[in-house]
Formats: structure tokens, C-alpha cells, sequence
């Protein structure tokens, strides 16, 4: 549960036990869950267990075993944890979401279960919950941002603070790139693509997109630039969450106290130009583009450059080091930079798969941009293995941009529609809901 395990569970009778939990910290009705099931749990830190079935048990402490690192960089960043327990829970494969902010009990989709780590950092972004979100909570679902934007934000300060300044760096390029992907999709003149929409008779459901996070995250990241990077903005930080503790505040209330300290901080001239209702209310990309340290995004774009000046008539070069050389960040952000250019050939992409064995790699955010990257070249081959991936899982991240890509190539619309429509009793309902409009479906 959201909550602390007070003592054992107290035997009834044979078949029946009572489990207590207790939460002495305040929280918001939406933050109160229950899981129940076939589970087992494994300690990985003074204050984390994994809790899984069986099966998943092993291989979700050895993804997760960072966790105490983590929490211990946030309060670096936010201050201290004052939720006792920081345990984690996997869900089966329908959970919709990367993962979810209970308190004391993240859940979190199978799909982070790489086996080497390399998907970790969703749980970086669910304890930056535990401050920006669960202390300090929008006060309603139009200020979203102030959840999910300060959550992207603080927890890409938790990877510089293990893995370097670079590596913050590559992963805001990684998300600007996702952001116009997503408002190219929605739009760029739609309404909710702005930072603080009007959902006036619309359903947040209906809403929900990458808008708030990597917008929200690109906002801040401009905000601590004006103030004079992160050693000035990181104490307001700290304040802000101070200060908004145990509340529920809207946009206004950030930009106010926002301003009040550093106009106390002396720093007004360096904010005065700061165009708050461009920023919060024009839909389409963020009203200022931030610069990011490249570094590590050279080797992508390189090979990226290679696969599109490959002249097919002379001999393929490619081979399965070229990706080996990269991270795992790099070799997703590879095939993101693929995604933005023309459709790879037919026989690109066979060569593609010979070199690099894409069809057999575990790891799902790897596997989502290569089912993309098929689907938009019209590979009839990689079909079925498409509808597997959005028939295994159903993490929206994942589900809806492959459903979107099979109902806008002709040859693969009935076969998607009919995948869908045999499993949607499986589903989760939002993932189901928004699936269902994706394909044009829904009444």
C-alpha cells in the first residue's frame, strides 16, 4: 500500500491474515493504492525493497539495486525524504504508465526490466515525485506541469549528480527531441500543447501527453539559466518545496514566489524579461529553444549520418560494434535522430537487422524506436512483430505512437484494428480509451 507496514501481517486463521499500514504523512486521495497479489519481496537498501512475482523478482533488484544512490542524490536536490520507505512494486504488463508516485510503494512497468540497469531512470523521476508531486501537489489537473515538468526536472538533476553533467545535458536533447515529435503529432497550433491549457469540458485523460513534462522540464531549465545556472536555483528549489509542502498550489503561486526571491536575491534585472504568459499559454514548442552540451550526442548523429549516406548499390559496412561503441542512451537517441529522417529503404533496414539483431533486443525503449523505425519504412516483415509488442504490454508510451504508425500505413490498418479490438478486454481502461481514438475507434 502507500503506506508503511506497521509489524507483521496478523494471523487470523488458516486462510486469512490482517495487514496494517500507516501513513503519517498527508497525501492526496489520488496517491492512495493497493496492490494485491502472487508477490514476493527482496531488500536492496536501508530503505527500499523490490517487491514482484516470482518470476521477476531477481532481475527487477539487480535493475533497481541503484535506488539508494538515488534517493540519496534527490535529497541533495530537494531535501530530505520524509516518507520512511521508498519501496518498489512491479506491475504485470497492462500498467499503462512508465510508473506511478505512491508514496512509500512506486509501481512500475515490466518494460523497465532491461537487465542491465539501463532503464533505471524512471525511478529517478518517481522519487523526484516524492518531493515535486506528493509534497507538492497542482491543484488541478491544468496546472499538471507543476507535477510532472519540476519531476523531469528534478530528476535529470539526480543523473547529473551521478553520471555527470553531460549526461543531463544528453537526456534534455533526448527529450526536446520527444517534444516535437509529440506536438508535431498534436499539432502545433492545438490548444493543448500550451504549458497551462484550458480544460474546460475536456477530460485530462483526453489531455495527457509529453506537453507538461519535457515543456514544463525546458521552462525550468530557462528559468535557472536567467538566475545564473543551478548553484543559484537549486536553493530556490529547495525553498519552493519548503514552502509548498503539504499544499496544493497552481502556476501562479510558483511564478509569484518565483519572483519574490529573486527580486529578495537581488537578481530582478536578470528575470525582468521573462514572458510568463507566452511561456505558459501559447501552444506549440517552448518560447525559447535552450543550447545543450552536445558531447555525447556526436556518435549518434555520426552513425546516424553513416546509415543515411549508405549508397545501397555498394557494399554494407555496418557491423554489430557500431552499436556495442555507444550507451544505451546513445543508441536510443540514434535511432530517435533515424526517426527524424526519411524512411529507411527496405533493404536498409534489413541490412540494419543483420548487422545489429534489432529483432532480439530486450530492451523495450531500444525495441519501441526500431518497431517505428520498420513500420514508417513499410517493412511487412516487422508487422507481426509490432502487434506483439503492443499486444505484451501496455504502457502507453509504447502502445499508442505503434498503433498511430500501423493506422497511417494502409497496408497494416485492418490487421491493427483487429489486434486491438481481440485485446482490449485485456487492457487497462486509459490505455484501451486513448487507443481506441488513436485508431478512430472511439464514439
Amino acid at each position: 500500500m502507500s503506506a508503511v507496514r506497521a509489524g507483521l501481517p496478523e494471523v487470523i486463521n488458516s486462510t486469512q491474515s490482517r495487514h496494517t499500514f500507516e501513513q503519517k504523512v498527508p497525501i492526496q486521495s489520488y496517491l492512495i493504492a493497493i496492490a494485491a497479489g502472487k508477490i514476493v519481496s527482496k531488500r536492496i537498501g536501508p530503505r527500499t525493497e523490490v517487491w514482484a512475482e516470482p518470476q521477476f523478482l531477481e532481475t527487477a533488484a539487480f535493475d533497481f539495486e541503484d535506488t539508494e544512490k538515488m534517493l540519496q542524490a534527490a535529497e541533495s536536490v530537494c531535501g530530505k525524504y520524509v516518507w520512511g520507505a521508498y519501496d518498489i512494486l512491479v506491475l504485470p504488463p497492462s500498467f499503462p504508465f512508465g510508473g506511478m508516485e505512491n508514496p512509500c510503494l512506486t509501481f512500475a512497468t515490466p518494460t523497465l526490466l532491461a537487465g542491465d540497469k539501463s532503464l533505471a531512470n524512471v525511478i529517478a523521476h518517481e522519487i523526484a515525485h516524492s518531493w515535486t508531486g506528493n509534497l507538492v501537489t497542482n491543484r488541478t489537473f491544468e496546472h499538471f506541469w507543476l507535477n510532472e515538468g519540476f519531476t523531469v526536472f528534478t530528476e535529470r538533476k539526480i543523473l547529473g549528480r551521478l553520471e555527470g553533467e553531460a549526461s543531463r545535458q544528453f537526456a534534455s536533447i533526448g527529450g526536446l527531441k520527444e517534444l516535437k515529435d509529440c506536438i508535431n503529432t498534436l499539432k502545433p497550433d492545438n490548444p493543448l500543447t500550451a504549458l497551462v491549457p484550458n480544460l474546460d469540458g475536456i477530460d485530462p485523460d483526453d489531455a495527457f501527453s509529453l506537453v507538461p513534462y519535457e515543456k514544463g522540464y525546458a521552462f525550468l531549465y530557462y528559468l535557472e539559466q536567467k538566475v545564473g545556472g543551478p548553484s543559484v536555483f537549486e536553493p530556490f528549489l529547495k525553498t519552493y518545496i519548503e514552502t509548498n509542502s503539504y499544499k496544493s498550489i497552481d502556476t501562479n503561486d510558483f511564478k509569484w514566489q518565483f519572483i519574490d526571491y529573486f527580486t529578495n536575491e537581488s537578481k530582478l534585472n536578470l528575470i525582468k524579461d521573462v514572458e510568463w504568459d507566452k511561456w505558459l499559454k501559447t501552444p506549440g514548442m517552448p518560447l525559447v529553444v535552450s543550447k545543450y552540451d552536445t558531447t555525447l550526442l556526436k556518435a549518434c548523429t555520426d552513425l546516424k549520418d553513416r546509415w543515411m549516406k549508405w549508397d545501397e548499390s555498394t557494399p554494407c559496412h555496418f557491423v554489430a560494434d557500431d552499436l556495442k561503441k555507444l550507451t544505451t542512451p546513445q543508441k536510443i537517441e540514434f535511432m530517435a535522430e533515424l526517426l527524424d529522417e526519411k524512411p529507411l529503404s527496405i533493404t536498409q533496414l534489413k541490412a540494419m537487422q543483420q548487422a545489429y539483431n534489432l529483432n532480439a533486443v530486450r530492451n523495450s525503449e531500444i525495441r519501441f524506436r526500431w518497431l517505428r523505425l520498420c513500420l514508417k519504412g513499410k517493412w511487412m516483415e516487422s508487422l507481426p512483430l509490432s502487434l506483439q509488442f503492443v499486444t505484451e504490454q501496455g504502457r502507453m508510451k509504447f502502445v499508442r505512437p505503434l498503433y498511430r504508425d500501423m493506422y497511417a500505413w494502409e497496408e497494416a490498418r485492418a490487421k491493427a484494428i483487429e489486434t486491438f479490438l481481440k485485446n482490449r478486454p485485456t487492457m487497462m481502461y486509459v490505455t484501451a480509451y486513448t487507443v481506441s481514438k488513436d485508431l478512430h475507434l472511439a464514439s
